[in-house]
């Protein structure tokens, strides 16, 4: 049994890495193809234009793909940020409409005992708003 889950991990990390192996020498051929493409189009537009108009218009072909590598990048990243903030309040709300979660807290009450609990929620409530604080100063995006 443990020798059959032994030969699947093997058999699984043997086919991820000839997978990316694979996807490796796609990209470098797809890179490779990509520069000749480009040394074309620079020869085609030179012996038409000249040279300069040549580097122009490779250079603002560039910059499109750059501008929209970037904005491909921001909204993603944007995105991601949503998502995350849409998980942690899913989080905080699944905790407090959680019955079990309040059950749990009322068997904590009634074992502990409302005077023995006032300090300790006092602690935990500063512990709580420290930690707060500090999340929300390291979320802060820096000036770009």
């Amino acid at each position: 049994m443990l020798q059959r889950l032994v030969h699947d991990v093997r058999e699984q990390a043997g086919n991820a890495m000839r997978l990316t192996s694979l996807a490796l020498v796609m990209a470098v051929t797809a890179l490779i193809a990509l520069a000749f493409l480009c040394a074309a189009f620079f020869v085609w537009v030179q012996q038409n234009y000249g040279p300069i108009w040549a580097c122009l218009a490779c250079a603002a072909i560039f910059v499109v793909v750059a501008l929209i590598a970037a904005g491909m990048y921001v909204a993603r990243k944007r995105q991601m940020r949503l998502r995350a903030e849409e998980m942690a309040r899913a989080a905080r709300q699944s905790l407090l409409s959680n019955p079990a979660m309040i059950a749990t807290g009322l068997q904590l009450v009634r074992a502990i005992g409302v005077k023995r609990l006032v300090p300790i929620l006092a602690v935990g409530g500063l512990a709580l708003g420290l930690m707060a604080s500090r999340s929300a100063a390291n979320n802060t995006p820096p000036d770009e």
